[in-house]
């Protein structure tokens, strides 16, 4: 069983987060909720590890 990484562990984080910020340029409120609501799923499914998916959605609910 895998538990949840909540150290920093993506290269060049500021770039990540440049990349994510663009992807929701020019969307609507609706647009981008449902933009996330997909990327959430599609990184859910890459995951696949329900034990942690359940400790990312406590972790992600607790702030």
């Amino acid at each position: 069983m895998n538990t949840l990484v909540t150290t920093p562990n993506i290269p060049r984080p500021d770039d990540f987060y440049a990349e994510l910020l663009a992807l929701h340029e020019g969307l609507s409120k609706a647009q981008s909720d449902a933009v996330n609501a997909r990327l959430i799923l599609i990184l859910a499914n890459h995951i696949g590890d329900r034990a942690v998916l359940s400790e990312a959605m406590a972790a992600a609910r607790d702030g």
